[in-house]
């Protein structure tokens, strides 16, 4: 089993300090304007990354240039159904520019990728990426295959058939709100048979699907 751990820095966000899961680190990010974090690969490294400047830990640009990451090999991983698509979004701040993408479990093989919009959360890139992979799914009568998200909070969106974002339409986030209302509509009139499945980050490392921006 992967054991691999990561830490979380927040400089800026509701709470400050070090956290030693990613959904903790996202409650305290999540909708906070211009909120800093960042993970380590140790408790020590996080420590001392957050007693010093986050300009030097830090930076869009830098860190996804630099991104090498983590290499996960699911067969590998007791528990992990291989037959499955793994899905994610990023979005560099809330509102912010979004894309999603949907990844073959047993190939690595990118199967969908949209975006970046403008305008989005992290939250709706999450739902829209779940709903795109049922929607894909059922296209091609794939009904066995799982859908793996690491988003709670997209889940609960898509088993509810409904997102419940505090995002607002406007004029400049028109494509990922349009998009947002047709996969409502479409869980609204379509049934799926698809198991949807919360990845376990702190078991099994980052989601194979992962743009690597955290």
């Amino acid at each position: 089993m992967n054991t691999r751990k990561k830490y979380y820095v927040v400089w800026e966000g509701r709470d400050t300090g070090v956290f030693d899961s990613w959904d903790e680190c996202r409650e305290q990010i999540e909708g906070f304007p211009d909120a800093k974090y960042k993970s380590f690969s140790s408790q020590e490294a996080a420590i001392e990354a957050y007693r010093g400047n986050p300009s030097d830990h830090i930076g869009l640009i830098k860190s996804i240039a630099a991104h090498t990451p983590d290499i996960v090999n699911p067969s590998a991983i007791q528990g992990v159904e291989n037959n499955a698509i793994a899905v994610d979004a990023a979005c560099s701040r809330n509102p912010g520019p979004v894309e999603y993408r949907g990844v073959d479990l047993r190939t690595g093989a990118q199967i969908f990728h949209v975006g970046p919009m403008a305008g989005g959360s992290n939250n709706i890139g999450e739902f829209l990426a779940i709903v795109h992979a049922l929607a894909l799914l059922q296209k091609e009568g794939k009904h066995d295959t799982v859908i793996y998200s690491d988003s709670k909070t997209a889940l609960s969106w898509v088993r509810k058939r409904k997102a419940n974002t505090q995002i607002t339409a406007t004029a400049k986030n028109a494509c990922i709100m349009g998009l947002l209302a047709r996969a409502e509509q479409w869980l609204q009139t379509h049934q799926y048979r698809n198991k949807l499945l919360k990845w376990q980050t702190e078991e099994w490392g980052e989601i194979p699907a992962d743009f690597g921006r955290k």
